[in-house]
């Protein structure tokens, strides 16, 4: 994370404010005491806002039931070293934030909507925030009531399509997905209408955008794996219309 390799965790936390900052400002802040920092970047902002949101959210979902479980916490942990691949220093960093997040009086909908306002103007990353929910909740194979209402009510939160719930479920349930659905597209629209759309999302999902906007540096295999879903259903689409 390069906010973090900039020493400026408490200061992004200052500048962001709000219940992520709050996290920000309490996990690294605590740690720099009075020294001097530089101001940061809108990326390393962006990169700060959507990884602590990321550990905070992970909490609520896996407290939604009243209470945080031994094998939630190993699931989180496990999706940690797994899915990111974290070096130890960083790994800590998400733990604590899962740990603050879990007890503090901050909703889900606190930290999901804060972040939507940072990333306004970047609503591919919010989509992938939301995959990464997803894909953590079927972790162990199942979405149970508890995680399918948070991520249900995360879709107008961050003014997503509403379809992208069911769309996940099936890819993340079943290794399946709905090609058209996938671009945002209908059967009955024309090869051209398709193509259009096709090459737009590719554009929007393309790891160097998605980074150049403050995607964080450890997303961008989960980027790669966006684009190429992107492409696949793409490909997929003309093999259907040209037979």
């Amino acid at each position: 994370m390069s906010f973090w390799k900039a020493g400026i965790g408490g200061m992004i936390g200052f500048t962001i404010g709000g219940p992520i900052g709050g996290i920000l400002g309490a996990i690294i802040g605590s740690k720099l005491g009075d020294k001097e920092q530089a101001r940061p970047s809108i990326n390393q902002k962006n990169q700060a806002a959507f990884f602590t949101a990321l550990f905070a959210c992970f909490a609520k979902i896996a407290k939604a039931d009243g209470k945080v479980t031994r094998e939630e916490v190993d699931k989180v942990d496990h999706f940690i070293k797994d899915r990111f691949k974290f070096p130890p220093d960083q790994r800590a960093f998400a733990i604590q934030v899962f740990n603050h997040a879990k007890d503090d009086n901050n909703s889900f909908r606190d930290y999901a909507s804060q972040l939507s306002s940072l990333l306004s103007n970047n609503q591919s990353a919010l989509v992938m925030f939301y995959e990464l929910l997803f894909e953590l909740s079927m972790a162990d194979g199942h979405l149970d009531p508890t995680e399918e209402a948070i991520l249900s009510e995360a879709i107008p939160i961050f003014g997503l399509e509403p379809d992208l719930f069911n769309l996940n479920k099936r890819k993340f349930g079943a290794d399946i997905s709905d090609a058209y659905a996938v671009l945002g597209v209908t059967k009955d629209m024309s090869y051209k209408e398709i193509k259009t759309a096709y090459q737009r999302k590719r554009k929007e999902f393309h790891p160097d955008t998605l980074l150049s906007k403050g995607l964080p540096e450890e997303l961008l295999e989960k980027a790669k794996d966006k684009f190429i879903e992107i492409q696949s259903a793409f490909e997929e689409i003309e093999k259907q219309i040209k037979k």
